[in-house]
């Protein structure tokens, strides 16, 4: 560690040494850990048509679920599945490989897989923004990838190029994931590898099959006047969401670099926007170029300026709008305005995210603030009633006024606003100034001194207005918020800090020559600082001390080592991009020229490998010993060892939910899997997270596990699944282990402090740090003097955000013997802040440091990874609180709150039956903690479903169905009485009305015809005594009839004739 400004010469053979022993001494630390650095993973996505070809990969824009896998579920019979069921796939698969430097990769992966080897996969599902719209959840699902031989053609079968695949998951609301790939603990030695594999909703395919992007034409050509020599420009995104990262810059062109893997990979896209240039006599435009200046990503919406206008794209996700919201093209926004700058909101809240607009002109002094929903974007102008400018103009004498930097402060609901002001007497002077956006209010918190303050030689300096300053004016350029630690930065050619924004310190190691052009903040306690001469100093949040990392003697000796070992990511020629951290990892993205080829290279920077190399080299000290020098150094952590102990279980307090999902049981000897198998597995794995997203955790559930239901009918059945598994005869030769999907609630504490944790009201939070001081064991003597204790060689000091809400209580205990302390240190909520609300809305963020006093900077623990600083452990904690929300209607015992009697209105009066069957209804009764239990923070909402049968009917309609009933009754015995009465004459007057019709059709058979003299006149009566008579007679009439009818026709003829 040095202090700014230029290093003292030194005599070159001590340089010398120096150099070769650090050469000399990094190798020997690193020599225990020296085959865990050659090997690395390699993640590709691939669908099912590339599944098993080789150097096939894709890219992660489809985001609706596959039927093709239910073809394959219906062929398993004899299986744990519901053949009812209708089971769907992710449309993509994760290949996953290995290489080693100077090995093969199809040789060594062969091996892996002979050997035993298994790749671990833990995705990590990112929570959406829009909290009304998801449910705020931490989920991860931990899956076995499965290995599977290439379907190209291979000489034998035992060198066939393989690799293992497993489902990549979709959840609705996520549209970033971390996946985290580790081994089995068989095989070779791999370190875990974190990738990046985030949803591109700016993609479309073609008709002709191939992808576009919707922003604009990728350009193939990275052509050198790009990159070379072009300043460095920050990346701005909302931190954790956003899933396509953008960056301008590009001189004289509307094209942009675009990534959705954190710049593992990118695209070079030329933007397919207007580029109108508007000006006018309040926005005055020297001169029009094409080059994209301030470029910000959001979860779905990209936002650009060029000139003074500002664009938006909106792009297609599916899974967090669930209808298209996309833009299909570049959206003009503020056209009437001149806008000078972007300014980023890096955090969202309140289920939105923002960005803000500095203008010139008619509206200078106000910010026009965006609010982006749902991928929705909306403006409003701020302040409501005035201009900031006009605000000041109230209290202070001002000429011009002119807003350089705004910062939103989501918690508190403020605007911070750098303002430029310039007196009548040409004196200009910065203002900080906060306006709050619910009560209206603005007010001036502080003055920016003139002058950049004389720190005498000091680390850091309060500013008190006492002190002394230099000639030096203070050129303030922005401000960086972080919300966790509540952390101010207003940068430029100083660096001051505040924790209250109101009284500030000054830094004294920046050099006043240097002037800062943006800040990188991990949110994680580092901050990198980008000069504008590219230099990169370093800041860890909690100290003073700021270090410079590039251009440095550490950067040289670094440089020389890689290259040493033919790095391909450094050369003569280069040109950094743009710094951003990854992972609390420090990255840049830099353009090579290497034997004139030019390239972009995402590489890290090796910041603790860096500060240990100029500690080396700043504090050795050379001893005289016999004829020869010998060469010292001196270490000034003052610990040597440290563990952090006794950590609880992590998922009550981080509210992560796991699943475990295995490959199925694939029956093949070469134990390779197959198209069906793998297909299987998608559908397992997607059936398994819907199980989650169908599960309504309000819901009051015996179990609370949605796995339950999958397997509960099919438990009794186990044994003969897998007695058919044992003797190859599963249906498909794939055999399903049903304990093989589950949730897992008992995950262990590593040895490392969770990234997050949820205090809720009064909830304790404990852990114990080991230290081992430096130095030897203490005799007796030395151990009788206060000052020899180990306590007083080291220390623990706990820093808190909000001292008001958390409480920190460290005890300590010395360990003689072993020359150690043990420090147990506690955290607990305070049970003062906020009221009762729905869990994981409007969360407090707040955070702890806990830093080994004099340990910054000089403390580093080589790992696999490399060196790694420690003594400080930054880490956030979140409170489950809200702000103060609308109440709503509370039931209890004491008062209801409704009356609900099932009178007119109500959902359970009168309920007709629409069928034989009685009714049913089923209810859902809320009950909630509010008001009543004062134990949380929280406000928990159980849903009960009660199942109701037998509810009365309404009074009328009872009434009602009464009078019809008895009408309908008295009806029917009234005609059955009339009817018992009446039978009699009924039957005599129908006995009569037969007698007249019989007679009647008597007498009209008798004259049909005229009948003869000598026919036999029929008596009537003989007729009527008897049917047979009846019929006899009836005979001889028609006989007689027929005679006289062949007679009547013959005398006819004979007169005719």
């Amino acid at each position: 560690m040095s202090p700014a400004g230029p290093a003292l010469p030194r005599l070159r053979v001590l340089r010398a040494l120096w150099a070769l022993l650090v050469v000399l001494l990094a190798p020997w630390r690193l020599w225990a850990i020296k085959d865990t650095l050659e090997c690395t993973w390699q993640v590709v996505l691939n669908n099912f048509e590339t599944v098993g070809k080789n150097h096939a990969s894709d890219r992660f824009f489809n985001q609706e679920p596959l039927d093709t896998v239910d073809e394959v579920f219906s062929l398993l019979v004899d299986a744990p599945i519901d053949p009812d069921e209708r089971y769907l796939g992710f449309p993509y698969f994760l290949k996953i490989n290995y290489s080693c430097r100077g090995e093969s990769s199809e040789a060594l992966v062969r091996k892996g897989h002979l050997t035993g080897l298994k790749p671990v996969v833990l995705v990590t599902f990112q929570s959406p923004v829009n909290f009304h719209h998801w449910k705020i959840e931490q989920l991860q699902i931990q899956m076995e990838a499965a290995p599977f031989r290439s379907r190209e053609w291979c000489n034998a079968e035992e060198l066939c190029i393989m690799s293992w695949y497993m489902p990549m998951p979709i959840k609705n609301g996520s549209v970033v994931m971390r996946v985290d790939v580790s081994s089995n603990g068989l095989g070779p030695f791999i370190p875990n590898k974190r990738f990046q594999v985030n949803i591109n909703g700016f993609l479309e395919r073609q008709r002709d099959n191939s992808l576009q992007f919707t922003v604009g034409n990728e350009l193939f050509d990275l052509i050198p006047r790009y990159f070379v020599n072009v300043p460095s420009r920050p990346l701005w995104y909302t931190v954790d969401q956003a899933p396509v990262l953008i960056l301008g810059g590009i001189p004289e062109e509307k094209a942009i670099l675009l990534t959705d893997t954190n710049f593992e990979d990118f695209f070079l896209v030329e933007l397919s926007i207007d580029s109108c240039w508007v000006g006018s006599f309040y926005c005055p435009q020297a001169n029009f170029t094409a080059t994209i200046y301030d470029a910000i990503a959001t979860e779905s919406t990209l936002f650009i300026r060029q000139n003074q206008l500002i664009y938006y794209f909106t792009g297609t996700y599916t899974t967090l709008h669930e209808t298209s919201h996309g833009s299909g093209r570049w959206v003009r926004i503020l056209a009437n305005e001149c806008v000078k700058k972007l300014c980023p909101v890096h955090f969202h809240s309140n289920g939105s995210e923002y960005v803000m607009a500095l203008t010139t002109g008619k509206h200078e002094g106000y910010v026009h603030f965006g609010t982006i929903t749902d991928g929705r974007v909306s403006f409003e102008l701020l302040p409501r009633q005035q201009s900031v400018c006009n605000g000041i103009r109230a209290s202070l004498p001002v000429v011009n006024c002119s807003i350089t930097w705004a910062v939103f402060i989501a918690g508190d609901y403020d605007l911070l606003l750098l303002v430029e002001i310039e007196e009548p007497a040409s004196r200009k002077y910065f203002l900080v100034v906060s306006y709050n956006l619910v009560s209206d209010y603005l007010v001036i918190l502080y003055t920016i001194p003139e002058f950049i303050p004389d720190a005498r030689g000091l680390e850091f300096l309060m500013i008190l207005g006492t002190e002394s300053y230099t000639n030096v004016p203070m050129v303030p350029k922005g401000m960086s918020y972080n919300e966790y630690n509540n952390l101010l930065f207003i940068w430029g050619n100083f660096l001051l800090q505040s924790y209250n924004k109101e009284n500030y310190i000054y830094l004294g190691d920046f050099p006043k020559e240097l002037s800062i052009k943006y800040l990188v903040n991990s949110f994680h306690g580092d901050i990198a600082i980008v000069t504008e001469t590219e230099e990169i100093w370093y800041l860890l949040e909690g100290s003073y001390q700021v270090y410079k990392l590039f251009p440095s003697k550490g950067w040289e000796l670094y440089l020389s080592l890689r290259l040493m070992q033919q790095s391909s990511l450094y050369a003569p020629n280069e040109t950094m991009i743009t710094l951003f951290y990854d992972d609390s990892k420090l990255y840049q993205l830099v353009y090579l020229i290497d034997k004139q080829q030019g390239r972009l290279v995402k590489r890290l920077v090796p910041v603790e490998q860096l500060l240990m190399y100029q500690q080396l080299g700043n504090h050795y000290l050379l001893e005289q010993q016999g004829s020869h020098l010998t060469l010292s150094f001196a270490n000034f952590c003052p610990f040597t060892v440290m563990r952090l102990l006794d950590l609880p279980n992590p998922q009550i307090y981080t509210r992560q939910e796991r699943y475990r999902a295995q490959p199925p049981r694939i029956l093949e000897p070469s134990g390779f899997h197959n198209n069906n198998s793998l297909a299987v597995y998608q559908g397992l794995v997607y059936y398994l997270l819907w199980l989650h997203s169908m599960y309504d955790k309000p819901y009051a559930d015996p179990v609370h596990d949605p796995t339950w239901r999958w397997w509960k009918n099919k438990k009794q059945d186990q044994d003969y699944y897998f007695y058919l598994a044992s003797n190859w005869q599963s249906a498909g030769n794939v055999h399903i282990d049903m304990a093989s999907y589950e949730k897992i609630y008992d995950l262990k504490a590593e040895n490392e402090l969770p990234e997050r944790i949820f205090l809720d009201k009064g909830t304790i939070y404990s852990f114990s740090v080991f230290l081992t001081a430096r130095g030897h064991s203490f005799d007796l003597e030395a151990q009788s003097s206060a000052s020899s204790q180990p306590g007083s060689q080291v220390g623990l000091a706990v820093v808190l955000a909000d001292p008001a809400c958390i409480e920190a209580v460290v005890k300590q205990k010395d360990l003689i013997n072993r020359n150690s302390v043990l420090f147990w240190v506690t955290l607990s909520d305070k049970r003062t802040c906020f009221d009762q609300g729905i869990s994981g809305h409007h969360l407090m963020k707040t955070s702890m440091l806990i830093k080994v006093v004099g340990s910054s900077g000089h403390c580093f623990q080589n790992t696999h990874q490399g060196p790694r600083m420690t003594g400080s452990l930054i880490w956030t904690t979140r409170n489950s609180t809200t702000t103060e929300d609308s109440a709503f209607n509370i039931m209890s015992h004491h008062s209801l709150g409704i009356e609900w009697l099932c009178l007119e209105n109500s959902p359970c009066h009168d309920t007709i039956p629409h069928s034989i069957f009685a009714p049913e209804f089923f209810f859902k009764v809320l009950v909630s903690n509010r008001g009543v239990d004062k134990s949380t923070y929280c406000d928990y909402q159980l849903t009960f479903l009660l199942h109701i049968h037998g509810l009365p009917l309404s009074a009328k309609r009872a009434f009602l169905i009464l009078m019809v009933s008895t009408s309908v009754f008295v009806g029917l015995v009234s005609l059955y009485i009339i009817f018992c009465l009446l039978l009699p004459f009924m039957v005599k007057t129908c006995n009569f009305f037969r007698w007249k019709i019989n007679n009647i059709m008597a007498s009209e058979s008798s004259y049909i015809y005229s009948i003869p003299s000598n026919t036999r006149a029929f008596n009537k009566t003989s007729l009527t005594k008897s049917g047979s008579s009846f019929r006899g007679s009836s005979d001889i009439l028609s006989k007689r009839v027929a005679e006289s009818k062949a007679e009547a026709e013959e005398t006819t003829g004979k007169s005719q004739t």
